[in-house]
Parts: C-alpha cells; sequence; structure tokens
C-alpha cells in the first residue's frame, strides 16, 4: 500500500497518529528509546541477530527542510519521525522483515524467507464468487481481529510516562497497515489484495453490490444495503478536533456507521461522475514525478495528477477534482471526507488501483528519479521516514515497482494512448504520401503498359506484312521485284 505514503499520507494520518510494536510501549523500553524486540523471545538477541535475521541500529531521520506548507513546526511527534520515541530500531537483512525481523516480505515465505510467492493484484471485478467472498471474508476478520503485534498511542509524547494506558489495541482493519498483514491473518502467503478501476467513466458504482462493497440501501439512499456485511460496520477516527482542543489523537473507538451514496452529490455536478480511461493515461503520460512547490498546486507532476488536484493532462485547476480525488468524491459519503475515508472498505480498492497507477509509470519512466530531496510538505521529502510506518522506511525505498520491493505485481489492461493533433496531422501527411505514390506507381504501370501494348501490336503487324511479302514473291516465282 505504499500509494498512502507515497501519494497521501496526510489522508492516513489522522487515522494512526502513532503505531508501535507491543513489546516496546513499556516505560522503560520507552525511556531507552530502543524499540528492538528479538523475534522469538530470545534475551539480548535483538532482531534475531545471532541467526542473521537484522541489527538494532540507530534510527536514521532526514534532516533536509520541509516546505512551509505545514502550520504546526515543533508541535506535532510526527516530526522527524519517529525520534520523538524511539532512536534506535531493527534493520532487517535478506527477505527478513518486520519491526523485529521475526516475519518474510510479502511475497516470501519459509523458515529462510527465501522461497519465492507468486502474488498478483487483479481487478476485483474479475474474481469469481468464490474469490469475492474470500476477500470480503478477509476484510469483515481484519476489522474485527485485534492486531497481535501493534498498538496505537492516543495522547501526545509528552503525556506518555507514568500514563501506558495511552497505548491501545486495535483492529487490523482499523490499524489498516501494509497489505501482508490480510495474508499473515488468513495463513495464506500468495492472498494478494485486488483493485477496483475507477477509471471507467459514468455514474454507476459497479462494485456497490452485494456480492463486493455493497449496495445502497433500499431504505436510506445514503447508507449500505443490510443485505451487506458492511452495512455492519463503524467508523473510527470520525472527530478531529480532539487533537487540537483535548490533546488526545484518535482512539479505536467506534462510533456511526459508513455512508455511502454514489453520484448522489447534486451540488457538484462534476463529481458525480467517475474519471473517464483517457484520463487515466493522459496522467500517464507525464515524466516529471514532482515540481515546485511539491503540493496541492503543482503542474506538471504526476504525483499531483494521480492525487487529483490537477487535470488529467497535468495542468492544474483549482476547480478541478480527477483521478484518485474524484473517486473519494463520487462515493459521496465516509469515503469523500479526508480523515474518515479509510473507514470505507472501497479505500483498499480505490488505493491498490491508484499504487497501480504508480506502479504502471514508474515501469513507463525508469529514467524519473526527481522525487523531491527536500522543501516537499513535511514527510514528503525523498529520504523522510514515511509516517506512521514501523520499522522506519523512506519515500525513497518505496520509489520502485513493486515486484522489486513489495513482492507483488498487477494484472491490469491499460487504456490505449489517444492520439495527439501532431500526430494525427502527421499520420494524414504520410497517407498522402502514400496515397500519392500509389497513384503514381499506378500511373507508370498503366502508361508502361499501353506502350508494351502499342509495341506488341506493331511487331505483330510487321510480321504479317513481312509474310505477305514472302507469300507474295512465292507464289509467283517469275515476278520481277522492283
Amino acid at each position: 500500500m505504499r500509494i498512502h505514503a507515497v501519494l497521501v499520507l496526510f489522508c492516513c494520518a489522522f487515522a494512526v497518529r502513532a503505531q508501535f510494536p507491543r513489546e516496546c510501549t513499556s516505560a522503560d523500553v520507552l525511556r531507552s528509546a530502543r524499540c528492538c524486540p528479538s523475534p522469538f523471545g530470545r534475551a539480548n538477541d535483538p532482531c534475531g541477530a545471532s541467526l542473521g535475521r537484522g541489527q538494532c541500529v540507530p534510527v536514521q531521520a532526514d534532516t533536509r527542510a520541509h516546505g512551509p506548507q505545514y502550520p504546526h513546526v515543533g508541535q506535532d511527534d510526527r516530526e522527524r519521525w519517529p525520534l520523538r520515541f524511539f532512536t534506535s530500531a531493527c534493520r532487517c537483512t535478506g527477505n527478513f522483515y518486520g519491526y523485529n525481523c521475526g516475519r518474510c516480505k510479502h511475497g516470501f515465505t519459509g523458515a529462510n524467507c527465501d522461497t519465492p510467492v507468486p502474488v498478483v493484484r487483479r481487478n476485483v471485478m474479475s474474481l469469481n464468487p468464490t474469490e469475492r467472498r474470500a476477500f470480503i471474508n478477509a476484510l469483515d476478520q481484519a476489522k474485527r481481529t485485534i492486531h497481535p503485534d501493534l498498538v496505537i498511542a492516543t495522547r501526545r509524547y509528552e503525556e506518555i510516562f507514568g500514563n501506558i494506558t495511552i497505548f491501545e489495541n486495535i483492529t487490523i482493519y482499523n490499524f489498516f497497515v501494509w497489505s501482508h498483514y490480510y495474508s499473515d491473518m488468513l495463513g495464506d502467503p500468495t492472498f494478494a489484495l485486488p483493485y477496483w478501476n475507477f477509471g471507467i467513466g459514468g455514474n454507476q458504482c459497479d462494485i456497490c453490490t452485494d456480492d463486493l462493497m455493497g449496495a445502497r440501501s433500499s431504505f436510506d439512499e445514503n447508507a449500505i444495503s443490510s443485505n451487506s456485511i458492511f452495512s455492519q460496520w463503524r467508523v473510527v477516527c470520525e472527530s478531529v478536533d480532539d487533537y487540537d482542543t483535548l490533546g488526545t489523537i484518535c482512539n479505536s473507538t467506534e462510533s456511526s456507521p459508513i455512508r455511502r451514496n454514489p453520484a448522489g452529490n447534486v451540488d457538484r455536478p462534476m463529481v458525480q461522475k467517475l474519471p473517464e480511461p483517457q484520463d487515466i493515461e493522459a496522467c500517464l503520460q507525464l515524466i516529471t514525478f514532482d515540481t515546485p512547490p511539491f503540493y496541492s498546486t503543482s503542474t506538471d507532476s504526476f504525483r499531483n495528477t494521480i492525487e487529483g488536484y490537477s487535470s488529467p493532462d497535468g495542468t492544474y485547476d483549482p476547480v478541478v477534482r480527477s483521478l484518485h480525488n474524484l473517486a473519494h468524491l463520487f462515493l459521496n459519503g465516509t469515503g469523500g471526507q479526508t480523515h474518515l475515508s479509510p473507514n470505507d472498505p472501497i479505500f483498499v480498492l480505490l488505493h491498490t488501483y491508484t499504487d497501480a497507477i504508480f506502479d504502471e509509470w514508474l515501469r513507463r519512466h525508469p529514467e524519473s528519479q526527481n522525487y523531491p530531496l527536500e522543501n516537499a510538505p513535511i514527510g514528503h521529502n525523498r529520504n523522510y521516514n514515511m509516517v506512521p510506518f514501523w520499522p522506519p522506511i523512506t519515500n525513497a525505498e518505496m520509489f520502485v515497482p513493486a515486484p522489486e520491493n513489495l513482492g507483488y505485481s498487477y494484472e491490469a489492461t491499460w487504456p490505449a494512448r489517444p492520439i495527439t493533433l501532431t500526430e494525427i496531422i502527421t499520420i494524414a501527411v504520410i497517407v498522402a504520401l502514400v496515397i500519392v505514390a500509389i497513384i503514381f506507381v499506378a500511373t507508370t504501370c498503366a502508361m508502361r503498359s499501353r506502350a508494351h501494348n502499342s509495341e506488341s501490336r506493331q511487331h505483330l503487324l510487321g510480321e504479317q506484312y513481312q509474310r505477305y511479302d514472302d507469300h507474295d514473291a512465292h507464289s509467283s516465282k517469275s515476278q520481277s521485284v522492283v
């Protein structure tokens, strides 16, 4: 789910302000600022070092300046993440992964994490009924299963000591972190989150059916059908004001049900339809990942365009909402509100497709190394650690095609590139030249054919005339020839 951090970190940052291994939340560990547990509970074996799984190393947090867009500098625990909490963490080797190097990277399995497992993300609409049920059940199970390893902080750092209850358990879905937790939970290393191709145009939500993400309720146009399991889901992190007024951070308390009314925002006709296929292709044609000011006002920026603050061709327009943003706003409910959107399970499918577009862009533009080193919004410089993920990982480490780092690939068909006016003119000129050449060749051949026919007729007449002479000569031997 790297597209969360690389492209839409602000969306998710409200949902979980800080996440840590449960083993690292005791007062002693917090005071030591060293989060390097043993994967097998062994004493003096941080990060499985004795087995070559990893090492406990100092956390590197980039010090380059971030942009001026963030107004709360010096007040947020996420700045220079995660140094406010920990200065040492596990750095795993090979294909080992996790806060204690006790897991395998997604796409690998086995005791030594050296057995590749093919993991392919497919269009959710291509899943058969059995696969659909398995996916829906996985989401629901994740919603109801307490995360086995990680907890969230619900207060600011200065209130931690002497108040360890600020750390709360949270379910896997509510935590909503890396996709490999789903496969760990299901015991299926081949499990892959599917995606929703939202670039289909029109005003119909094709995945809003009861066998997928939930149809519209027959009794409330803003609710999910009672035939869908998602009608029972409740949202977390509904209030964003508590952080400033009470000093509390979003906790795991669930509140109101998910709301959704696709294409139902009559006050904004622009968001009553989904992005068009050609919008996806236009975005993929952009060659620059990001441009100054590295914000929602950037022009000719792939990052800003796929987020949806620019027109699909990359032109910034403050009125426009396209691609990722348009798909969110189209849902017109929980999924259309930045701080609440992850609560709607469509969020998973919407973001896996956004990640698929990003992955395709990386494949098409391997030379693009223009991820900003500095002056991007806080947390978004190239070498900044991504908030709130643990163990620490930089934006740069995720700036590679998915198979190289995340262990999965995409099964996707991309729209054909539209023909530009210049290309149309060029094609027309070429066609005209070909037609002229054909006419010239045809005319030349016809003229040669006529000439040949004329010569042939003349030759036959000559022969006939000569034979007449011969006939005459032979028929009258005595006649003198003058």
